[in-house]
């Protein structure tokens, strides 16, 4: 039996704030999208190197107010990058912590990404 890595479901409530944080800030790429029919509840799916999120504007999908815990490696790049882009309603920073590093960010939906970077074995940080 092989598992294969969880899809976190992010509940959304517009497709243009969406866009405009997932790929515009944060660097997703949109692999498909789906609606059963005219006027119907956006369904999508992004990825960003091996990261997969589905959002959906459907009204029973997920719980909005979700956090997602990413882990990355060079924090400090994707802080860095995210800084360049002067999105308005982001100012992310990086928090060290003992056992590393985070950057928290929350879309326009409440959701909350937690980007981690793991202190490497045997190396303390002050």
């Amino acid at each position: 039996m092989h598992l294969a890595p969880a899809v976190p479901i992010i509940r959304i409530f517009s497709e243009e704030k969406a866009r405009e944080f997932y790929v515009d800030f944060l660097g997703f790429n949109v692999d498909w999208e789906h609606r059963s029919g005219d006027n119907f509840p956006l369904y999508a799916q992004v990825r960003r190197s091996d990261l997969v999120l589905h959002l959906s504007e459907h009204h029973g999908d997920a719980t909005p107010g979700s956090t997602i815990f990413v882990p990355v490696r060079d924090i400090d790049a994707l802080h860095r990058e995210l800084q360049a882009k002067h999105y308005k309603y982001a100012k992310p920073g990086v928090e060290a912590l003992p056992w590393g590093k985070v950057l928290e960010v929350a879309d326009p939906f409440g959701n909350r990404l937690r980007f981690c970077e793991a202190q490497e074995q045997g190396v303390t940080r002050q």
